[in-house]
């Protein structure tokens, strides 16, 4: 193959992918000085493969604090504007929406929905409203970025890789779809299920590891009706608006996800919202040319207050498939010369929205290693194992809790508890970062945020790590007791929330082991009951990273106003 880079020139790093990773991480490496090649198929504008706009659209305050982590390590400032609302609309796109809560609404097929089976997480007063993203303006943001800091940056169906050929001991020749080829060496593989070194080196499992089986519809619809003006969604009583957030109607079999982007004040009417479809693909398997709008309405039919925000609804796109099954994992995501990085290594579910967690946790673990061997020329397979570890860990991860949670979606009570896993982890892992990006910013040292890279459990800082760190498995073995019948969603509720009465590392005023407290939202008089228990009983460990991370919130939201009242040093046209 004849090399293609400029003056024949020997990339460090080839990265291929668009969307939301691979531009994340070949902004990354370029500004290291890491010569860095983005094969990026797609128009130049919208990279990513659509199947990847199902995954990475809400931007939960965890996702938010990690993106300021990967911003502040390795001084790509411009990924902080996709951290927060204001951020996007001023620097990248008005095409967004506000993400001020995750809510969930569970529905008994042909009844009612009953006012009490809800649960809401709400984003507290000190984190900056987080966004949805319109993938396409994000993630051409995301190119823009990468070229700015020097990658050489390739898109259009033209820079589709189509053949690789791996030397462990020199680097990687691929060649794309235009007939030229690119010497790199080592090639990082972003582009989630279509990954071509997957396809390549035979690295498919068959079956997946995943042990949960569903599959998923989306599109976006103009027309959706908030679901606080329906009758049935005015009659919950929750503390924030389920329109200002992602809502999920969860129901026996499956869930319905709702983000808006026209929720803010400055949104136009008639705005979209993505709309995701997601079904348990053993009770409700695909079939081929059934068109997808058709099993949207069956399922509106089945669940009426559901059905009454999409009375108007019409698809402003076209339908995309994942077909039989969503998930899909590789043997060997890191080998010679290679690595495959987020959805290229594995995929769950949608649920929970872990989407641009996982691909940051990621970026942050894999790239610093990628810049030290670029630096000393030691591309040794050893290097880079803790990444292929760390991605099995949180596939596990979201297996146990997505499985957990299908199971859970026939009885308000266990899905109750098995949500309330779900919110301690992103709790605990925002806390986390916070903590770290309140350490950096005090001592401007790197080593802050290794420990974020391997953790033991996903989302767990080392206090109550090994405690939280068995949530996860033990409400997906409780679960499968549920679905074999020998045990009862009832009991089975009561023994996760004893566990969580258990988490001596959770202020008991939060309510997370309250299973009557129905919304998740640190009010000032909860915020003060915390802050007594933070000093009076908290374990030592839990005291010094409460401590930590809430005065680098309060000290971030101050920065943040500071910032806005200034002239903004990024936009998308000088990008350009």
């Amino acid at each position: 193959m004849a090399t293609s880079g400029a003056n024949g020139a020997v990339y460090d790093v080839g990265v291929i992918g668009g969307g939301f990773t691979g531009p994340l991480l070949a902004a990354v490496l370029a500004r290291a000085g890491v010569r860095t090649v983005l094969l990026a198929p797609g128009d130049g504008h919208s990279a990513g493969p659509v199947p990847d706009v199902a995954v990475g659209e809400t931007v939960v305050p965890y996702a938010s604090a990690l993106l300021r982590v990967v911003a502040r390590r390795y001084d790509v400032p411009e990924l902080e504007a996709l951290a927060t609302l204001k951020g996007v609309e001023r620097d990248v796109s008005p095409r967004c929406g506000v993400m001020r809560n995750m809510g969930f609404v569970l529905h008994r097929e042909g009844l009612r929905q009953h006012p009490g089976e809800v649960y809401q997480v709400v984003n507290p007063k000190v984190v900056a409203d987080p966004p949805h993203l319109w993938r396409e303006d994000t993630d051409g943001y995301l190119l823009d970025v990468a070229r700015h800091h020097g990658a050489d940056v390739r898109t259009g169906p033209g820079a589709r890789v189509e053949k690789v050929r791996i030397d462990p001991e020199a680097g990687a020749w691929l060649r794309t779809a235009d007939g030229t080829a690119c010497e790199v060496r080592y090639v990082v593989d972003a582009d989630g299920r279509g990954s071509p070194l997957a396809r390549e080196l035979g690295l498919r499992e068959d079956p997946p590891a995943p042990r949960h089986r569903s599959r998923t519809l989306f599109t976006r619809m103009t027309g959706v009706l908030p679901y606080d003006q329906t009758p049935a969604g005015r009659l919950h009583g929750q503390p924030s608006p389920w329109h200002e957030g992602t809502l999920h109607h969860v129901f026996d079999g499956g869930w319905l996800r709702v983000v808006p982007f026209g929720n803010q004040r400055r949104s136009s009417p008639g705005s979209p919202c993505a709309v995701a479809l997601t079904l348990d693909a053993r009770r409700h398997p695909f079939a081929e040319g059934r068109p997808a709008e058709e099993e949207l309405r069956a399922v509106l039919r089945r669940f009426p207050d559901i059905g009454a925000q999409f009375e108007r609804a019409v698809a402003a796109g076209p339908w995309t498939s994942t077909g039989r099954r969503s998930q899909y994992s590789r043997r060997q995501p890191v080998g010679d010369r290679y690595c495959l990085a987020a959805h290229a290594a594995g995929f769950v579910d949608p649920l929970y929205a872990r989407g641009p967690a996982y691909s940051l946790e990621v970026v942050n673990g894999l790239a610093r290693p990628l810049i030290d061997a670029a630096r000393d020329g030691d591309w040794s397979t050893a290097r880079f194992r803790h990444v292929a570890d760390l991605q099995r860990r949180l596939l596990a991860a979201q297996d146990d809790l997505a499985y957990a949670s299908f199971v859970a979606f026939r009885d308000h009570a266990l899905f109750n508890a098995v949500v309330r896993v779900w919110t301690l982890g992103t709790v605990l892992g925002a806390l986390a970062v916070e903590d770290a990006c309140a350490a950096f910013g005090r001592t401007g040292d790197d080593t802050v945020f290794h420990a974020l890279e391997p953790g033991r459990r996903p989302g767990a800082p080392s206090a109550g790590a090994d405690h939280f760190g068995s949530l996860g498995p033990l409400a997906r073995t409780l679960c499968e007791e549920v679905e074999r019948g020998v045990r009862t969603p009832r009991d089975a509720a009561d023994h996760l929330f004893a566990a969580l009465r258990a988490a001596d590392y959770v202020p008991p005023s939060l309510g997370l082991a309250d299973p009557t407290d129905r919304f998740f939202h640190n009010t000032p008089a909860r915020l003060l009951r915390a802050a007594h228990w933070v000093r009076t009983e908290a374990p030592e460990e839990t005291a010094a990273l409460l401590k930590s991370a809430m005065g680098g919130l309060v000290r971030e939201r101050f920065a943040g106003r500071r910032r806005r009242q200034g002239d903004s040093k990024w936009s998308r046209r000088t990008a350009r």
